[in-house]
C-alpha cells in the first residue's frame, strides 16, 4: 500500500525590532521566543530521528538571534527585567507592570502560582491583555517587582532550559526572589540563546531536518515587485496613492537570505517559504534565477490557479477529488524558469495552530492521525502516493499548549512512527521521491490568507503606509549618488527593512496588540531614518502616527465556510478566518461622552449552522450586574417570499450567560424548541445557531445585527446603520465574494 508522504513546515519568524541607529532592540519578542521555542521545537526531534520535518528561518530572524547571542542586543524589556526593583524609577516600574505581564494567562502566568497572584491583583485593563498604563505603582513593593521581573522571564523559557538545576531550583522557590536569583534568570539567558542555531545545524548535517530560507526581512514579494498585483487578486481594492514597483529589492531580499543561510550553516538552502506564502509568476521567475528549488505556498493560491475549490466534509476534511489535486508536488514552468511547488492543507494545519491547545494531547493527536487519513484515503486506494503539507507557525501556538505543546507533540511523533501509513520526509526528500509532478503554467498572485494580499494592502492605513515607503525610496533614487558608500549602505538597509510584512501586518483592521504603538513608532522610524542617513530632515508625515488614520467602520463579506469552537475564549483571528466582520469605528471611543461595548462582530456560515461572535471593549466582569442581555437581530429573506425575522437572546449575569431564547417575527413568546443553538462567553462571546431555526436554505440572504441591551434599553449595536450579510450559498460560491468589486 502507498505510504502518506507527510511534510511538516515550521514558520519561525519575528519582525525586525531593531532600530540601526541607535542600535536598540524596541521588542523582545526575538530572545523570548528563541528562549521558548526556537530551540525546544527542534531538540524535540532527538527523541524522534525516524520523524524528518522542515524548518523555515527567516533571515533576519537569524541575524538577531546573533545579535543577542553575541551580545550586541538589548531590549527595554529585558533591561527592566534585569535592573534591581529598588533602583527602578517611577516609570521604569510602571513599565514593568505594563509589559511583564505579556504572556498567555492560562499556560504561563498561571503555571506559577506567584506570577498568577500578581496578575491578578493588577487592575481590570492590565488582566484583560490592554497593556494599560498603571499610574498608582504603591500597590506593589520592590519584592512585588522582583517577583514579577524573576517570574516573567521564568515563564518563557523552554521545557529543556527548565531542566537546568539552577532553574529548577529558582521555580521551586517560587517566591521571594534575591537580587542573585534575579541576575541569575538574566545571565542564564544569553548561554540559552546561543544553543538555538547550532541546534538547527546539527540536525540538519544528521539529516533529521532541512532548512529552507525567505526574503531577508520577510517582506511581501508580489507587492515589492509592483503593488497594483493588490487589485489582480481582489477587482477594486483600493490602491496606494504612488506605485510600488521595485522587483529588484525582491530579488535582493531573496538573495540575502541565500547567502545568510549559506553563512550561518554552509550550505546554500533548496528551498523557500516566501513571506506569508505570497507568491506571483514574477516572484518565481526571480527565485528559479537564484537557485530555489522549490516553494511552499497555500492551497487557497492552487484552488485559484486551477480554477477550482478545495471540497471539504462537514469536518473539514477534503472530499472528492480536492485531495487528489492538493496532495501532490507540482513544478512551476514559463519559459525556461521552473519552480517545485507544495500548497499547505490549511485546515489540518490550523487544526495544529487552533484547535487543539484546547484537548488533551493524546485526543489530539488521534483526531489528527484520523484526519489525515481520512482525506489521504481515496488517493491510497487508487494505488497514488499522497503528499501531504502541514506548514504553520512554529512559535506563536506553543503559549495555548499546556507546557509548550511538548507532550501533544510527542504523541503525535510517536503516532506518526508507530504507523506504517506514515513516511514523514523533509520537502527535498519529498521532491526527489516523486519524479513525475504535475505542471502549473501559471499561479494566481496570493498569499495564505484567502489567496490575496488585502491583509497588506487596501486600507487606509496600508495604503499610506506604501505611501510613505514610496516617497522614502524615490528619496533615495534622487540622492544615493551624493551619499558616502557607509551613508548609502545605511539608507538602503533601512528601506529594505521598512519593506518587510510586519508592518502592514498591524495596520489596517484586521489585526491588533498592546503592541500596535510601538510597531507604528518603529515603521516611522526606519523610514526617517532613510532621510536622515542621506543627511536630510525627514517629512513632516512620519512624525504622526499611521495608525487610526481612519474614521469609517470597516466591513469584510464572508469568504469561506467557517467552523469555529464555541468556547468564549477568542484564542485566535485565524479560527474565524473567511468570517464576515464589522469593524466599528472605536478608536475615538470616548468622543462625545459615548461609552460603547462592542467592537467587532463576526458572523458566519457551514453547511448546518450559522455562527455568530461579539468582541468587546469592556469584558463582561464589568458590564452592569442586572438585566444584561445580548441579542442577535436576523432577517432571513428566501427568493421572493416574506421577509422572516428572528431575535435570538441570551441574558447574562456577572459576566456568565444565563438563558437562551428564540423569537420568531416579533412574537412575545419564544419559540420552544432551541435544540442545536450553543453560546459560550469568557473574554469575546461566540454562538452556534442552526440555519434551520431560521428559515435559512439554499439562496437565502441573511442580515444580522448584533446588540446589547440593559433594563430593556439598547447599550450599543453594530452596525450602527444597515446588516451585516450573509448568503446562505455553496463554499466555492462564498469564495468568489473575496475577489469581487465591493
Amino acid at each position: 500500500m502507498p505510504a502518506i508522504r507527510l511534510l511538516f513546515l515550521w514558520h519561525m519568524h519575528q519582525p525586525y525590532y531593531k532600530d540601526l541607529v541607535t542600535g536598540q532592540y524596541r521588542l523582545p519578542w526575538v530572545r523570548l521566543h528563541a528562549l521558548k521555542d526556537y530551540y525546544g521545537m527542534v531538540k524535540l526531534l532527538d527523541e524522534f530521528p525516524g520523524v524528518h520535518q522542515t524548518f523555515n528561518l527567516v533571515p533576519s530572524l537569524m541575524a538577531q538571534i546573533q545579535d543577542y547571542t553575541e551580545g550586541r542586543a538589548s531590549d527595554p524589556f529585558l533591561e527592566v527585567a534585569a535592573k534591581p526593583a529598588n533602583d527602578l524609577g517611577l516609570e521604569e516600574k510602571r513599565f514593568a507592570l505594563r509589559y511583564l505581564f505579556q504572556a498567555n494567562v492560562e499556560n504561563m502566568i498561571g503555571r506559577y502560582p506567584r506570577y498568577r497572584e500578581l496578575w491578578e491583583r493588577s487592575p481590570a485593563p492590565r488582566r484583560q491583555g490592554n497593556a494599560a498604563v498603571i499610574e498608582d505603582v504603591s500597590m506593589f513593593s520592590s519584592g512585588d517587582i522582583t517577583d514579577l521581573q524573576v517570574l516573567s522571564q521564568i515563564a518563557w523559557l523552554d521545557e529543556f532550559f527548565l531542566d537546568d538545576p539552577d532553574i529548577r531550583e529558582l521555580v521551586r522557590k517560587g517566591r521571594s526572589y534575591s537580587l542573585d536569583d534575579q541576575n541569575l534568570i538574566i545571565s542564564r539567558q544569553r548561554a540559552c540563546l546561543a544553543k538555538v542555531l547550532p541546534a538547527y545545524a546539527t540536525a540538519a548535517q544528521r539529516g533529521s531536518i532541512e532548512i529552507s530560507t525567505s526574503p531577508y526581512y520577510h517582506p511581501i514579494l508580489p507587492l515589492v515587485c509592483d503593488t497594483d498585483i493588490g487589485a489582480v487578486t481582489h477587482s477594486g481594492l483600493s490602491l496606494p496613492s504612488q506605485r510600488f514597483r521595485h522587483p529588484e529589492d525582491a530579488r535582493e531580499q531573496i538573495l540575502r537570505g541565500l547567502d545568510l543561510h549559506q553563512q550561518v550553516f554552509g550550505v546554500r538552502p533548496r528551498g523557500m517559504w516566501p513571506s506569508e506564502g505570497s507568491v506571483s509568476d514574477e516572484v518565481l521567475g526571480i527565485a528559479h534565477e537564484l537557485g530555489v528549488q522549490w516553494v511552499a505556498t497555500d492551497e487557497g493560491v492552487l484552488a485559484r490557479s486551477l480554477g477550482i475549490a478545495m471540497q471539504r466534509d462537514g469536518r473539514g476534511n477534503l472530499a472528492g477529488e480536492s485531495g487528489e489535486k492538493l496532495y501532490q508536488i507540482f513544478n512551476w514552468q514559463q519559459g525556461s524558469a521552473s519552480m517545485n511547488m507544495v500548497f499547505r492543507d490549511h485546515s489540518l494545519s490550523d487544526l495544529i495552530g487552533f484547535v487543539y491547545s484546547g484537548m488533551s494531547a493524546k485526543d489530539a493527536a488521534q483526531d489528527f492521525i484520523y484526519r489525515i487519513k481520512k482525506s489521504a484515503e481515496p488517493i491510497v486506494n487508487k494505488g497514488q502516493t499522497p503528499v501531504i503539507s502541514v506548514i504553520l507557525d512554529g512559535e506563536n501556538a506553543w503559549e495555548y499548549y499546556p507546557k509548550s505543546g511538548r507532550e501533544f507533540l510527542r504523541q503525535l511523533y510517536n503516532a506518526v512512527l508507530s504507523d506504517k501509513s506514515f513516511e514523514p520526509l523533509t520537502v527535498s526528500e519529498a521532491i526527489e521521491r516523486a519524479p513525475l509532478r504535475p505542471k502549473l503554467s501559471s499561479v494566481v498572485p496570493g498569499s495564505w490568507i484567502n489567496a490575496n494580499f488585502d491583509v497588506w494592502i487596501g486600507a487606509a492605513e496600508d495604503n499610506l503606509a506604501w505611501d510613505y515607503l514610496s516617497a522614502a525610496h524615490d528619496f533615495f533614487i534622487e540622492n544615493e549618488a551624493k551619499a558616502s558608500p557607509e551613508q548609502r549602505a545605511l539608507a538602503k538597509e533601512e528601506l529594505l527593512i521598512a519593506e518587510g510584512s510586519d508592518w502592514n501586518w498591524w495596520y489596517g483592521p484586521e489585526h491588533h496588540s498592546a503592541n500596535d504603538p510601538e510597531f507604528d513608532e518603529l515603521y516611522r522610524k526606519h523610514l526617517a531614518n532613510v532621510y536622515h542617513a542621506l543627511g536630510a530632515i525627514p517629512p513632516e508625515e512620519l512624525a504622526r502616527p499611521i495608525a487610526g488614520i481612519s474614521a469609517q467602520p470597516y466591513f469584510t463579506p464572508q469568504t469561506a465556510y467557517i467552523h469555529p469552537q464555541i468556547d468564549g475564549k477568542g484564542f485566535g483571528y485565524f479560527d474565524w478566518l473567511g468570517a464576515a466582520a464589522y469593524v466599528a469605528d472605536r478608536r475615538s471611543s470616548a468622543m462625545h461622552g459615548k461609552i460603547h461595548f462592542l467592537d467587532t462582530f463576526y458572523a458566519g456560515i457551514d453547511e448546518k449552522n450559522l455562527y455568530c461572535r461579539m468582541d468587546f471593549i469592556q469584558q463582561p466582569a464589568e458590564w452592569p450586574d442586572a438585566g444584561t442581555r445580548l441579542a442577535i437581530g436576523i432577517e432571513s429573506i428566501t427568493g421572493a417570499g416574506p421577509v422572516r425575522t428572528y431575535r435570538v437572546e441570551f441574558d447574562v449575569a456577572r459576566g456568565r450567560l444565563t438563558s437562551c431564547s428564540l423569537r420568531e417575527n416579533g412574537d412575545s413568546q419564544p419559540v420552544q424548541d432551541v435544540e442545536g443553538i450553543y453560546a459560550s462567553m469568557k473574554s469575546i462571546f461566540e454562538c452556534q445557531v442552526p440555519l434551520g431555526l431560521i428559515g435559512a436554505s439554499p439562496g437565502t440572504l441573511l442580515r444580522l445585527r448584533a446588540s446589547i441591551w440593559q433594563d430593556q434599553l439598547p447599550l450599543d449595536v453594530l452596525p450602527q446603520e444597515g446588516s451585516l450579510e450573509l448568503h446562505v450559498v455553496p463554499e466555492d460560491e462564498l469564495a468568489s465574494l473575496a475577489y469581487a468589486k465591493p
